[in-house]
């Protein structure tokens, strides 16, 4: 039974549908960074919020480790390359709280608007300052969107049903897609001079940290209000909090802030300034919502492999993951075999795609065959992480697809290309299980074995004797003899699967022999 580990608070309907699942949930909160690292290695998965830090420290202990899961957007907290290199896959969940979060963006545009915090603070202490608390209207407003996610989309749509005009920011936005929001798609510098509010609904990154900066905010209209319910470190408080002194700022509404719990801000006290203590997911609703999200999330990977809303690995549907687990484990093998006949610094893997994998979801393949030819280079490497190593280490990676296949049902070919030419491997599932059906062009039919023997050579007589005294003298069990050739006195090769791994010496006399071209130990 897999084992999870809930760091952090969760509703209790999440706990039992972990127990209804299957899964055993133990409930830990309140954990100091020591107290985790001795425990986490129990563990097949982990649940946190906010407060939970999983670090590098933490998922170096984390030896059994397979996924965490974020019960929420933000995964500020967790060490996403360290997990990725451990094949750690993370999860958050983007949905659950994308109401409640739109709907505190509103809120706070309505509490600028009309002043309403100050406005009640003098209320109740009996001033009446009626002619004090000038407010504007929302309608026929122009509202600039920072980001035009699934936050951002909702916040459009409630803009739009308060009759205000919306134009959004956003690198990824489509103009497809921008038409079917009902929003103008246009550059930073065309929203900071139009909007006459502007709402943050972007994640942290280096591109978008201070990207209302004090250059920027100088951009803006003169009263502008400022919205940022996303993250704190998108606008720049120091900038922000001399552009509200100074008036040109009319009004700003933060949730968040750089750095948190905010016990001081640069931004408190500051005129027609708004504060919540992170209240964006903060609905009964909300916490229900991701929390029963993250638990199904969990429970569906470490029990069927599918994979959802994970942040460094590919989405694999709970329908998929049975269709695709005997093609990744495919995959992986050939790309393991692929990478254990190359010598030199890999410049390019393409994988093709023939026959019914071709209609299947690639990525998750992908990757799996992309961990293989790695792994002999670096042991380390995983199919979370293979990836970005190739990527980091620039392997120029492609992908093809061919939906006919002549011979087999199903076929994968993976092809390396090196310094010194191209080497090509094929395979396909028979009877659920993965077969090698090709190497160097020349077609044989062989099962992967935990350990086999390579052997390229000339097809003469006597070969297979030769090596098959060899073997026996080595104390060699063959468990499986596979060969393949272009022609009789051509081109050929030898899959053997065999029960002890051939020692250096055993492998110097097989290369030995009379037209052997190479000879290789493999490991599966």
């Amino acid at each position: 039974m897999p084992r999870v580990l809930i760091a952090d608070s969760l509703s209790p309907a999440a706990i039992d549908i972990f127990k209804q699942r299957g899964v055993d949930a133990d409930v830990k909160t309140g954990l100091s960074k020591e107290d985790l690292i001795k425990i986490i290695g129990d563990y097949d998965g982990l649940v946190v919020r906010s407060d939970t830090k999983p670090n590098k420290e933490v998922i170096a202990a984390a030896t059994h480790l397979k996924v965490i899961g974020r019960a929420g957007i933000g995964v500020d907290n967790i060490d996403i390359p360290a997990a990725t290199a451990a094949g750690i896959v993370v999860m958050n969940t983007p949905f659950g709280n994308s109401i409640t979060t739109a709907e505190h963006a509103i809120a706070m545009m309505f509490a600028l608007a009309r002043q309403m915090p100050a406005a009640d603070v003098s209320t109740q202490a009996g001033k009446w300052e009626k002619s004090r608390f000038m407010g504007v209207e929302l309608y026929a407003k122009t509202l600039g969107l920072i980001g035009a996610g699934n936050i951002g989309g909702i916040v459009a749509d409630r803009a739009r049903g308060l009759k205000m005009k919306v134009v959004a920011y956003d690198p990824f936005l489509s103009p497809e897609r921008a038409v079917e929001m009902g929003v103008e798609k246009v550059e930073l510098d065309e929203l900071l001079a139009r909007a006459d509010i502007i709402t943050l609904h972007t994640p942290l990154t280096e591109k978008t940290r201070n990207i209302l900066s004090a250059e920027n905010l100088a951009k803006t209209r003169k009263g502008v209000m400022i919205v940022n319910c996303a993250r704190g470190g998108l606008v720049d408080e120091v900038a922000l909090r001399a552009g509200l002194d100074s008036g040109h700022i009319g009004g700003a509404g933060f949730d968040v802030f750089m750095q948190e719990p905010a016990r001081e801000n640069v931004l408190f006290g500051a005129p027609n300034f708004v504060a919540t203590p992170h209240l964006g997911a903060s609905t009964n609703e909300a916490q229900e919502n991701v929390a029963l999200q993250v638990a199904e999330q969990i429970s569906d990977y470490l029990l069927t492999g599918a994979v959802t809303n994970a942040l460094n690995s590919p989405s694999v549907t709970a329908e998929e993951a049975p269709r695709l687990k005997p093609f990744i484990a495919l995959a992986e093998k050939l790309g393991l075999m692929a990478g254990q006949m190359v010598d030199f610094g890999i410049k390019a893997i393409d994988i093709a795609y023939e026959g019914e994998v071709a209609k299947l979801n690639a990525k998750p393949l992908t990757a799996a065959a992309l961990a293989g030819v790695m792994r002999p280079m670096l042991a380390e490497v995983n199919m979370v992480s293979a990836p970005a190593v190739a990527k980091d280490r620039g392997i120029i990676v492609s992908e093809s697809r061919q939906e006919d296949s002549p011979i087999y049902e199903s076929l994968i070919r993976i092809t390396v290309t090196t310094e010194k030419g191209k080497r090509s491997f094929a395979g396909s599932v028979l009877a659920g299980t993965p077969r090698v059906i090709e190497v160097k062009g020349m077609d044989l039919d062989a099962p992967f074995m935990p350990t086999m023997l390579y052997v390229n050579n000339l097809d003469k007589p006597g070969f297979i004797g030769n090596l098959g005294a060899l073997l026996g003298e080595a104390g060699v069990n063959i468990a499986t003899f596979n060969l393949g050739r272009v022609s009789a006195g051509d081109d050929a090769i030898a899959l053997v699967g065999v029960d002890q791994a051939p020692s250096e010496t055993l492998l110097a006399r097989i290369q030995a022999l009379p037209h052997v071209k190479e000879a290789r130990a493999l490991r599966f």
